[in-house]
């Protein structure tokens, strides 16, 4: 199973294969045509409260992971899509957040991975 991670800043490519964006809101100033998104699964997002509760502060990043998974216990067909997508060739998940290091997509990946 191959899962990548990539803001959608970067330029996608032909690599990335199947591209899901897996943030709650479209990121801002980028096109849905330029985005190249194959699925937006916006429910796989950290909720909105716990998105501003963390607000990006790296301190709360060992606090974030541990409620952000227990969100994604609940959205087990959701994971089944990822997973699945995933068996069939190269996925990339696609995030906004600026902090490369602490991101919804990481804790998805290692949620997914079982890291």
């Amino acid at each position: 199973m191959n899962l990548k991670i990539k803001r959608i800043y970067d330029p996608p490519e032909q690599s990335d294969g199947y591209r899901i964006l897996v943030d709650r809101l479209w990121p801002r100033g980028v096109s849905k045509e330029k985005a190249h998104i194959d699925l937006w699964l916006r429910d796989i997002a950290p909720s909105k409260e716990l998105r501003t509760w963390f607000a990006h502060d790296a301190k709360k990043w060992p606090e974030f992971k541990d409620r952000y998974f227990q969100e994604l216990k609940q959205k087990k067909e959701l994971i089944a899509l990822v997973q699945t997508k995933a068996q069939q060739g190269n996925v990339t998940l696609v995030y906004a957040a600026k902090d490369e290091q602490h991101n919804n997509a990481l804790c998805l990946r290692e949620f997914i991975f079982g890291e």
